[in-house]
């Protein structure tokens, strides 16, 4: 996959693709739905697929110093459209230029003439252009004059509501990662290098992969059945295990990470990169009387998480 973050000085290669544009926080099942249609359009027109989206979000350009929102990274997200077959990823740098454009300029300057594309497709409830004034109408009519064509994807939903990053950010931080993974058609994730801890957990015989959560949306802080993916390095697999998730109250003030304890696992995974999926929420963080209440609550913990993955 091919990442272009400028549109201003592209090269001519780079234009021409049916593209799907958007934030595409979490890649769930809405935006997989308007990818598929850019699909669609990229083969009936014989052209690349791609995606359009922007970093920073814009909302994060915008109020830079809100709490943190976002369901995936920019480098996790370009992993996950990766594995659906995007050829072209338009990565815009999100910028005063690029924020100041209005709906029309934007849709000359950046779709029709900077990146070329021959095919757009958005949601329903696109907003677009300095001040977000210009709707999915809008593109419509200035691709018919513009030369390219665009698509108006219905928003997806089921029996409980349209997927949206917003509708999963609160699954998650309501501890409801089932409701996520309805949502975003596969585990929520969180991606990372395994950093150095304080050892507390393996001073407890609960040695523990640790993980920044900083910058992300953090889910309900506790205890989660998760699974494992090692993705680099010699221990390279699967596995299953239960972690927590939060600031570990038992032992004073602590920046929020995730601490993932995995099951039959023996090796220095330190530096590597890991991906976590949270599975089931089994419990809040609690503070203990006792180390020995806190390891015997930690083997339940652990005996529960076994159970579940092993009914999956």
């Amino acid at each position: 996959m091919q990442i272009i973050r400028d549109y201003q000085f592209g090269n001519i290669d780079d234009q021409g693709a049916s593209a799907a544009i958007g934030n595409f926080d979490g890649v769930h099942l809405g935006h997989q739905h308007v990818i598929n249609i850019a699909r669609a359009g990229a083969e009936r027109l014989g052209v690349p697929l791609g995606v359009m989206t922007f970093e920073p979000h814009p909302r994060q350009y915008f109020t830079p110093t809100a709490a943190p929102f976002r369901l995936m990274s920019a480098e996790t997200r370009a992993h996950r459209l990766e594995k659906l077959g995007i050829e072209k990823l338009y990565e815009l740098n999100f910028n005063n230029a690029l924020s100041a454009l209005d709906p029309e300029a934007f849709a000359h300057d950046v779709i029709a003439q900077g990146l070329g594309l021959k095919h757009v497709v958005i949601g329903a409830d696109f907003q677009f252009g300095k001040g977000r004034a210009g709707s999915a109408a809008d593109l419509k009519k200035f691709g018919a004059e513009m030369g390219f064509e665009v698509t108006i994807a219905s928003l997806v939903a089921d029996e409980v509501g349209a997927f949206s990053s917003t509708a999963i950010r609160q699954a998650l931080t309501d501890g409801r990662p089932g409701d996520a993974q309805r949502m975003l058609g596969h585990w929520h994730r969180i991606d990372g290098e395994v950093i150095r801890g304080d050892q507390r957990g393996r001073e407890l015989g609960f040695p523990t992969a640790n993980m920044s959560i900083t910058g992300l949306h953090p889910p309900r802080f506790g205890v989660y059945v998760v699974s494992v993916d090692v993705l680099t390095g010699p221990h390279a697999g699967s596995y299953g295990g239960a972690a927590s998730m939060g600031v570990r109250p038992m032992f004073g003030e602590n920046l929020p990470n995730l601490e993932s304890f995995i099951f039959d696992f023996q090796g220095d995974i330190y530096g590597e990169d890991i991906s976590v999926a949270l599975i089931e929420y089994l419990r809040p963080e609690e503070v203990f009387e006792s180390l020995d209440a806190l390891i015997a609550q930690m083997n339940a913990d652990c005996d529960k998480a076994r159970e579940i993955l092993a009914a999956l």
